[in-house]
């Protein structure tokens, strides 16, 4: 692949509360820095985490509730609206719980839902977290997650054939137009989408959670093994920091810069 090869946006993601539904955007605004505006902004505690709302710091993903290992949190429909700061959640189309997550009553009812309806997974009372503008990433960085859709075809093949849905990868960005698996070569390398310059930092090493089919909530697939037999390694999509900020949305090209000459 050339850096003068570019691909393009075809979907952009955010996940308000960790291992919640994804929220489609048609565009919005990447500030240096930072990940996708209220992108895993909060999430529900499994049982205590130490994490420190004052002093919010990274913790690994088991620490919550998570799609690798609670996959009916995929039957849940989640809406989070950015003015009120409600969550919403729907079970089989009908409202099984809503809250304002910045007040001690919203964030205990959506608590209560959980600790009524996801045992025995827990581990302890579910408490949602929040920290201000810190991320419940599953890396300890703000990043923003790309998703080659050439791969995710090439993954089918390697299934026979079986139809992967590109939201198993809870990605924020999705992207035509680059071969298979070349993305795992731009590490180190700066993709440009309109005045946004982000820097690829790290491979995706992916998880179980991927098994989970985020329409059905069954855990269907085999992916990870999938990936290693065929690969050698687990790897599938990147990381990228925000180096520069600007507005992006569903239809922009992304490119690979041209090293600048020193």
């Amino acid at each position: 692949m050339t850096a003068s090869q570019t691909a393009e946006i075809t979907g952009l993601y955010r996940y308000p509360i960790k291992g919640l539904t994804p929220e489609a955007l048609p565009r919005v605004t990447l500030r240096r820095g930072e990940t996708l505006p209220a992108d895993r902004r909060y999430a529900i505690e499994n049982g205590p985490s130490g994490f420190d709302p004052d002093a919010p710091a990274w913790k690994p993903k088991i620490q919550f509730l998570m799609l690798a290992r609670n996959e009916r949190l995929a039957s849940l429909d989640s809406r989070f609206d950015d003015a009120t700061n409600r969550l919403t959640i729907r079970k089989d189309g009908e409202i099984v719980a809503t809250g304002d997550l910045e007040t001690a009553a919203g964030r205990a009812a959506i608590e209560a839902y959980f600790s009524e309806n996801f045992q025995p997974e827990l581990k302890g009372p579910p408490k949602v977290l929040s920290g201000r503008d810190h991320s419940f990433s599953d890396v300890a960085r703000k990043v923003v997650s790309i998703i080659n859709l050439d791969s995710v075809r090439a993954i089918e093949a390697m299934l026979g054939g079986v139809a992967v849905h590109p939201l198993r990868f809870r990605a924020n960005l999705y992207v035509k137009g680059w071969p298979a698996w070349s993305e795992l070569d731009m590490v180190g390398q700066t993709l440009a989408i309109g005045e946004a310059r982000l820097e690829v930092v790290k491979r995706i090493v992916r998880c179980p959670a991927t098994n989970v089919d985020p329409v059905t909530a069954e855990r269907d697939l085999e992916i990870p093994p999938t990936l290693s037999r065929h690969l050698g390694h687990m790897d599938c999509g990147i990381y990228a920091e925000v180096i520069e900020g600007g507005e992006i949305g569903v239809g922009d090209a992304v490119a690979v810069e041209e090293p600048r000459l020193v």
